[in-house]
């Protein structure tokens, strides 16, 4: 079984009932990021096509953890923020990942994860060039 698909199977796990691994990235970026994003940016920040973005962004807007507005320069675009809920669905679903995270890396450490996340984002990058 792939590290990816036992990481991604774990957290899925561990997220609060009815949040699925999407919701929980798109909330925990948003949260970082502070601010505003469009669609276009959440898409392009994930690798993702916009429809793909859409439909996750439509499922957090339905569950109340996003708010999207139009974009006051140019109404066919939209921007999303992360509402108070969705802050809150965001912090409740890491207090319960963080552990399975910290688990997981274990005797690697922080200085481990830092160099392999490294090579893993470097590889990635190499790969959508090809």
């Amino acid at each position: 079984m792939a590290l990816e698909h036992i990481l991604r199977t774990n957290i899925a796990r561990a997220l609060p009932k009815g949040m699925e691994l999407s919701h929980f990235v798109v909330l925990n970026h948003l949260a970082h990021v502070g601010g505003e994003r469009s669609p276009a940016q959440l898409a392009q920040a994930f690798n993702l096509s916009r429809g793909a973005i859409t439909n996750t962004l439509t499922k957090l807007e339905a569950q109340g953890y996003v708010h999207i507005r139009p974009d006051w320069d140019d109404a066919r675009r939209k921007q999303i923020v992360i509402s108070p809920a969705g802050r809150q669905a965001r912090d409740s679903a890491f207090a319960k990942v963080a552990p399975l995270l910290s688990s997981a890396v274990g005797d690697t450490g922080e200085t481990g994860l830092k160099t392999a996340t490294a090579h893993l984002r470097s590889l990635r990058q190499n790969l959508m060039r090809s």
